[in-house]
């Protein structure tokens, strides 16, 4: 089985990440690839207020290495919970739309199913953009959407 894990590193990814453990009944034949996403930083304000290119730039790096600490944090809770090291766990950084990266990643590494965290934030949240909710209609496989009973109040 392969399954694709995508993380942000919020606590709904930390349940997502424990689910799919929990799911894996066959170690020696089940590879896991986690995922992080990060955007770009786009200017945002004409002259007289532009901010130099250099800053966006900080902030493209501070996201990279935000997503990278994400992944290592998740690849690190997996393989603890298999202390016989026979899970093959492998990570990567993407950068671009989270939902177009998770479901392109599962179509190109051929995923059997994705496991994403979901925040909850209902039916507005999801009109402003749920990433659970677009991979879900999107992936080119099965889909868990882990949600872990925070509340959002």
């Amino acid at each position: 089985m392969r399954i694709l894990v995508a993380t942000d590193g919020s606590e709904y990814s930390k349940a997502a990440i424990k689910k799919c453990c929990d799911m894996i009944v066959d170690p020696q034949n089940t590879h896991v690839k986690v995922i992080s996403v990060y955007e770009d930083a786009y200017p945002i304000a004409a002259e007289p207020f532009a901010i130099s290119a250099e800053f966006y730039q900080r902030i493209i790096n501070a996201a990279e290495k935000q997503s990278e600490a994400f992944v290592a944090e998740a690849a690190s809770t997996i393989k603890t919970h298999f202390k016989e090291n026979t899970l093959d766990v492998s990570s990567e950084i993407l950068r671009g739309s989270p939902e177009q990266e998770i479901v392109e990643e599962a179509r190109k590494w051929n995923a059997d199913v994705i496991v994403v965290g979901c925040h909850g934030r209902g039916f507005w949240g999801r009109m402003l953009g749920s990433v659970s909710d677009a991979v879900v209609h999107h992936a080119p496989c099965s889909v868990l959407v882990v949600r872990n009973g925070i509340s959002n109040k």
